[in-house]
């Protein structure tokens, strides 16, 4: 069987890329006839949006973005599908359910999976908090139980304590607990850690820091060999992991698989492949969301230089970000450098940076 090539792929519809077909439709730029999108949904799901969704104060149309509109405005095609292999020798990509497609310039912007745990013996349900549909499916289940249940979140970033507060609040019938590999909110200010602690004291949720997670067994979450506690389901908000087939494509990635990219975001193995986002590993950027909306619009100019044959520009990332977590009550709780605060109105301005970002990247 002939395997298409296309010019150009997209694969995922991350948050870089989302940024770039929303620069390259400003800019009156169309694709390559024969460039595609794939990605595994229909729709690019916002994750500074999800703990809103999950605490009841969103939407799931408010949440996602349809992406037929955009890929119709910047002429790629739309496929839906998941990554399964990449062999970056050959230039072909292989779809789950086989189908293959080969490429002369790929941009990779896929996010990444948080670890797992083990449970050889499945007696904990284990739900990653990524990808969101399949994790909202499972929340949707939870909230048609009437009896009790243990439940806890394993994670100790601004997403896991998110998530453990709009589960608590759409949750009234769990017992909630955030376990964390370290300290809770490690790397941010310390007060906002103070402050994020407090929250959940109030909310009777309880904390277990420095506790790693190594699996399940009868029920209980072990570390190493000891019991922790009991627990009937565990959200996974761990954090980036590498999607496993990165590390076996061919493309160089650091100890961890995830792909290394240089200042233009190109493969340093591989030229004609760009990487941003979770998937990629670029000194001095973390894996966040911000950084990456940031390497959007450096992507939106490199794909296009690359096409033409032209130079590309550097991405640089910012000294530090600003860090805005939900409290699920309309509330936001904020870090920046060494600063803090949290109240309503860190709330209102976090819904309206990420209501803006819904609307700048719709096609209505």
């Amino acid at each position: 069987m002939t395997t298409a090539v296309s010019p150009l792929v997209l694969a995922g519809a991350g948050h870089a890329h989302l940024v770039a077909m929303r620069q390259w439709i400003d800019r009156g730029y169309r694709a390559p006839e024969g460039a595609v999108l794939i990605s595994p949904t229909p729709q690019a799901w916002y994750s500074g949006m999800m703990p809103g969704l999950i605490a009841g104060r969103f939407s799931e149309q408010q949440c996602a973005i349809e992406l037929a509109p955009l890929c119709r405005a910047c002429g790629l095609e739309l496929i839906i599908g998941e990554v399964a292999q990449l062999d970056a020798h050959g230039q072909i990509l292989t779809l789950t359910g086989g189908r293959t497609l080969g490429y002369e310039y790929l941009s990779l912007n896929l996010g990444s999976v948080p670890p797992q745990p083990r449970n050889p013996d499945y007696s904990v349900v284990m739900v990653p908090a990524k990808p969101f549909a399949p994790f909202a499916n499972q929340w949707q289940s939870w909230r048609k139980r009437s009896g009790a249940m243990e439940l806890a979140v394993v994670g100790g970033g601004p997403a896991a304590f998110e998530l453990t507060l709009a589960l608590h609040k759409s949750l009234p019938h769990a017992r909630l607990s955030l376990i964390c590999d370290k300290t809770l909110l490690e790397g941010l200010a310390p007060e906002a850690a103070r402050r994020a602690r407090n929250l959940l004291v109030h909310h009777a949720i309880e904390l277990r820091e420095n506790t790693r997670i190594e699996r399940a067994s009868g029920g209980w979450l072990m570390s190493e060999s000891h019991r922790v506690q009991k627990a009937s389901a565990l959200v996974i908000a761990t954090g980036a992991g590498a999607h496993a087939w990165q590390a076996n494509s061919g493309l160089d990635c650091d100890d961890f698989g995830f792909i290394r990219i240089n200042a233009n975001l190109q493969s340093i193995s591989h030229d004609r492949v760009l990487a941003s986002g979770d998937c990629a590993a670029l000194p001095d950027t973390p894996h966040s969301g911000v950084y990456a909306v940031r390497q959007g619009a450096i992507l939106a100019e490199n794909i296009t230089a690359l096409l033409a044959g032209q130079p590309l520009r550097d991405y640089q990332p910012q000294r530090r970000a600003l860090v805005l977590m939900a409290t699920a009550d309309g509330g936001a709780l904020m870090s920046y450098g060494r600063w803090a605060a949290s109240g309503r109105l860190l709330g209102l301005w976090k819904d309206r940076l990420d209501l803006g970002f819904m609307r700048r990247h719709r096609m209505e």
